[in-house]
């Protein structure tokens, strides 16, 4: 494990924390290939995760240390690297729920959007300062950031330099959550623990086929969606669930 992130086991959470507070959380060539390998072997007991940062950030982005001139080739075959990444993250073994505070910024935000839901507090700010630069997003923002927010909003972003408030970033799409300033981290191992009590191949589903369905013509979404809907309603812990619902054993839809 790098220095520069902490893993630990709460329960059957894995809780992934970025450990470089003096830089703002930034993000090195170690620190990425560190996310990668990760979460590639997360213990088989996680069942779901929380992404986090030390100190007063999330992450502020590409450390600017890592900044250095490279031809057209290896630029690609570095932004592939993030890509890989962070693909890692989006479509690995368990959910990820991300706690983001202070800083989500370039690469930062990239991260962020690579995790399948995002609890932002109070102090949480969102920006994408490569337009302002001379530069593009490298870290799969181009593809995911829109599915979020919109091509016209991203585009706004890094023409202008806009920067977002957590209000404003929630009400857009950034963030599925807003809680007081300090308790993301609270708030996102909750979520992390309820996900954890679904049915595996559930999450699963979530995690691979949805967002593949999405970008399908819909045709095809609707024979992907009867394939994993069948397949997840065989598993024997599906078939459980619905018979405990159908018993009165299972606790009804509420509203708080």
């Amino acid at each position: 494990m790098n220095s520069d992130l902490q893993l630990d086991m709460q329960g059957d959470v894995a809780i992934v924390r970025i450990n470089r507070a003096p830089k703002r959380n930034a993000l090195n060539d170690e620190l990425i290939l560190a996310l990668r390998h990760t979460f590639e072997t997360l213990p088989t007991e996680a069942k779901a995760a929380v992404l986090c940062g030390n100190g007063e950030h999330f992450c502020a982005g590409l450390d600017l240390s890592e900044l250095q001139s490279r031809d057209a080739g290896q630029g690609m075959q570095h932004s592939r690297m993030w890509h890989s990444a962070f693909h890692q993250i989006q479509f690995g073994p368990v959910p990820v729920v991300a706690a983001l505070h202070g800083a989500v910024v370039g690469g930062g935000l990239e991260l962020a959007a690579s995790c399948h839901i995002r609890v932002a507090d109070d102090t949480t700010f969102y920006a994408l300062p490569e337009g302002t630069r001379g530069i593009f997003v490298g870290g799969g923002g181009a593809v995911r950031i829109p599915k979020l927010i919109g091509v016209a909003r991203m585009t706004d972003m890094m023409m202008t330099g806009r920067v977002y408030n957590a209000v404003d970033g929630e009400r857009i799409g950034f963030a599925q959550y807003l809680v007081p300033t300090g308790t993301a981290f609270d708030k996102a191992l909750e979520l992390a623990q309820r996900i954890a009590t679904n049915a595996p191949l559930t999450n699963y589903a979530l995690m691979h086929a949805l967002p593949r369905i999405a970008e399908q013509a819909a045709d095809h979404g609707f024979v992907t969606e009867s394939l994993m809907s069948s397949i997840t309603q065989a598993a024997p812990e599906a078939k459980a669930r619905v018979d405990a619902f159908l018993q009165g054993r299972a606790a009804k839809v509420e509203h708080k």
